[in-house]
């Protein structure tokens, strides 16, 4: 039976180090959470632990340079997560597409665009002061979140979604080669990603909204372009973790895309964790807990211990992760987190 223990340690001092979690508990079980045990529950494989990952954005002021390097380390040493995502702000540039044959000018991306070369730098410096210890996962922010950020940047999606789903109806082969250098420029990125010492991706999925897009205009458009991304993503160093982002989503749409593990709202409106279970089948899931409301982020630690008890028991027997449906509030108490991660190894199976 395994436990996660909580050591302190001076990330900031670039020291090196290497951290293994051991610690008896109360029936004399040994704990051995290191990043390769974090990396084996992510595959699938069976271990005798829970991990858990929880993220949010860091304020405005941290979204780059050396503010947003440090808020990663600072994070990273107030809690011991045993998976820490890096947060990449810097997003494919806002175009200037006003109708849906402005798609046709789109020019190609390059190693040298300043949104890869800012993530890149970002990713190596957290790394290089990381190390190994944690399982460090890099945000790829996917298809048709990234035609959003160009199309109308990154602000109102559920305002302006359907506006750009319109300029994919209106002029198909102008929406197509921009979609194609999109894929094309975050094909780059996933490439200079592998780089950095990051251990495993994150790609969050946008456009699986059951009233947005046909099951056509998906299965024909955006899902060739992200099964080509995942697939380039994973190997054999690398792991991916697939997002589904939103609500009222048609998750059949994902079922068959190649990831390692799936986290999706279940408090959005979407399928629950036993049909989701059923639907990804062999993948690991990630998640459990409300992002916006419920107990991780208004409840009390005994409210917090209660809510994770249940779900671990929920999930027996099945590759699992604790943590939230998306991005937790950027102001959320760090006791929150604790109480949480602490709860796992309570109720350790």
């Amino acid at each position: 039976m395994l436990i996660f223990l909580k050591i302190p340690v001076d990330i900031a001092s670039n020291t090196s180090y290497t951290i293994t979690r051991k610690i008896n508990n109360e029936i004399g079980g040994i704990c051995d959470m290191d990043r390769k045990t974090v990396t084996n529950v992510i595959l699938g494989k069976e271990v005798d632990c829970v991990p858990a990952g929880f993220w949010f954005h860091f304020p405005a002021e941290q979204h780059s340079g050396d503010a947003a390097v440090q808020a990663h380390l600072d994070l990273a040493k107030a809690i011991d997560l045993d998976m820490l995502k890096i947060m990449t702000e810097s997003l494919m540039p806002y175009g200037d597409i006003r109708c849906a044959a402005d798609w046709k000018k789109l020019k190609p991306f390059t190693r040298q665009s300043p949104f890869i070369v800012e993530q890149i730098d970002l990713m190596k410096r957290v790394c290089d002061k990381l190390g190994d210890d944690k399982a460090l996962l890099a945000t790829v922010h996917g298809v048709w979140a990234s035609m959003f950020h160009i199309f109308n940047g990154p602000d109102c999606y559920e305002e302006r979604r359907d506006a750009l789903a319109a300029t994919l109806r209106e002029d198909r082969d102008a929406f197509r080669h921009g979609l194609d250098v999109v894929t094309d420029g975050l094909s780059l990125l996933i490439d200079e990603m592998k780089t950095t010492g990051i251990h495993g991706f994150y790609y969050a999925a946008l456009g699986g909204e059951a009233n947005m897009l046909s099951r056509e205009e998906f299965d024909e458009v955006i899902k060739p372009c992200e099964i080509r991304l995942l697939r380039e993503a994973k190997d054999e160093n690398h792991f991916v973790m697939l997002h589904m982002c939103k609500d009222h989503l048609d998750l059949t749409r994902y079922a068959d895309y190649p990831c390692d593990a799936v986290n999706w709202g279940i408090y959005s409106d979407n399928i629950s964790l036993e049909e989701g279970r059923k639907l990804f089948a062999g993948k690991t899931i990630l998640g459990g807990l409300d992002d916006r409301d419920g107990v991780l982020v208004h409840g009390t630690k005994e409210q917090i211990e209660r809510r994770v008890a249940e779900l671990m028991d929920e999930m027996k027997g099945y590759p699992f992760i604790l943590g939230a449906d998306c991005t937790l509030p950027t102001d959320i108490p760090y006791d929150n987190i604790r109480a949480a991660i602490e709860a796992t190894r309570k109720h350790a199976r």
